[in-house]
């Protein structure tokens, strides 16, 4: 992998921890100011546009859906001007699991995130605990069939 593509892998993971952590200004930090985060229909309020606004949707998401996210894959290319991955959303708190795919765009610099268009493997379901690609064997493939564990709730 190139150094560019490191970086770009890095500021994807360092994304995730602070969704993970709920940490706004972590999080607001991944991205430019003027960043939108893209989602397939039914979302309210999508797309996410503004770091502010992307923050404070994830923040919400933990402190309402007990979300956590796990990182399948990533490819980042040579370049690391972007980069795709493969996630799993954990919704802990309302017992429903979204796995997809998320095509990342950066800055020159590759030092924030200008763009995510989220995919996912399947139109959410809620009457389906787990919203998944349909007899892919997930666990065979070696992805997280738990939820990591919580962080400390914030106050």
């Amino acid at each position: 992998m190139t150094e560019a593509a490191l970086k770009a892998e890095a500021l994807i993971r360092r994304y995730f921890a602070a969704c993970n952590a709920a940490d706004h200004a972590g999080l607001v930090a991944c991205f430019t100011p003027d960043a939108v985060h893209y989602f397939p229909p039914g979302l309210p309020g999508a797309p996410w546009r503004s770091a502010q606004a992307i923050a404070d949707g994830w923040v919400w998401c933990v402190k309402t859906l007990g979300s956590q996210w796990t990182i399948e894959k990533v490819l980042a290319g040579a370049d690391g001007l972007e980069a795709v991955i493969e996630w799993t959303h954990w919704k802990t708190a309302v017992g429903e699991t979204l796995r997809g795919d998320e095509w990342y765009v950066f800055d020159e610099a590759i030092e924030h995130i200008v763009e995510i268009r989220a995919y996912y493997a399947s139109p959410v379901d809620k009457s389906r605990p787990l919203n998944a690609l349909h007899d892919f064997d997930y666990e065979g493939r070696g992805f997280a069939m738990a939820s990591p564990s919580l962080p400390p709730k914030l106050d």
